[in-house]
């Protein structure tokens, strides 16, 4: 299962959300049938890779805030002796 193929979401997948949009709208039936499959797996690597940079990005801003944080705490307890 995808995500929803909302383009504006999803910049790095937007040509292969396109084609594959194209494929099941020209392939109504033969869709069920592995017409469009190559295009799903396609788009299911390119998903991956984009969750893969979100999380990295999420990972390094989650390290700057502790880090922020263990500086406030430090600071904080100096004070407070």
């Amino acid at each position: 299962m995808h995500p929803p193929l909302t383009l504006h979401r999803h910049p790095m997948c937007a040509e292969i959300i396109e084609e594959f949009q194209k494929c099941h709208l020209e392939h109504p039936i033969t869709k069920f049938f592995g017409e469009c499959t190559e295009l799903k797996i396609k788009l299911d690597r390119c998903f991956r890779q984009e969750k893969a940079l979100k999380r990295k990005a999420n990972f390094e801003q989650s390290k700057k805030l502790k880090e922020r944080l263990q500086a406030l705490r430090k600071e904080t307890a100096e004070n407070d002796s």
